[in-house]
């Protein structure tokens, strides 16, 4: 499609969009990131637990695809393109860090629309605490497992868009989802005992 579309951006997939973006259009990068903007965010919340990181590595996300994307060729899905980079930057941000304490940090669903009407406080004390653990479990696992892990259960990505994602075969991603989750349940069950 040429650079000259005259369809309003919004109207224009992902392609197209990204044509508008390096000829110049004005806000045709901002649209991608508001179609692309909670997505990624929620990869990032997933690997470093609290939301004022989450934001921040976001926002590298989209830089640096802004930066990279004259890179982009197309053969992959922009979103996967995008997950790749958020991937990238996550497991960058995280092992250059000490571990995180996910005992602490915000839960996602105090974002998202949960009806606690009908939790007790204590079943609600209960529910936070169980995430803290799957979380800080979660933070624990190899970086492609806690990956794969992420993406195709908070995310549910196909074994093919997460093979995508990280560059690998689907093959090796289903083997890391299978050892994810077995690794998963020896850190739950070894911190309960």
């Amino acid at each position: 499609m040429p650079a000259t579309d005259a369809r309003p951006l919004a109207d224009l997939d992902d392609i197209a969009l990204v044509e508008q973006c390096l000829a110049g259009t004005p806000g045709a990068f901002d649209l991608i990131v508001e179609r692309y903007r909670r997505p990624i965010y929620q990869v990032c919340y997933r690997f470093v637990g609290n939301h004022e990181d989450a934001n921040d590595l976001s926002q590298e996300v989209f830089l640096r695809a802004y930066r990279g994307l004259k890179n982009f060729r197309g053969q992959a899905a922009l979103s996967t393109w995008l997950h790749r980079i958020g991937i990238n930057v996550c497991l960058n941000r995280v092992s250059a860090r000490k571990p995180l304490d996910y005992t602490t940090n915000d839960p996602i669903e105090s974002h998202d629309v949960v009806d606690v009407r009908t939790d007790s406080p204590a079943e609600r004390l209960m529910r936070e605490e169980r995430s803290a653990r799957v979380r800080a479990a979660i933070a624990q696992l190899p970086d492609k497992q806690r990956a794969t892990l992420i993406l195709r259960t908070y995310h549910e990505m196909s074994h093919q868009e997460i093979a995508d994602v990280l560059g690998s075969s689907v093959g090796a991603v289903k083997a890391n989802f299978f050892h994810a989750l077995a690794n998963l349940k020896k850190i739950l069950n070894a911190s309960e005992a």
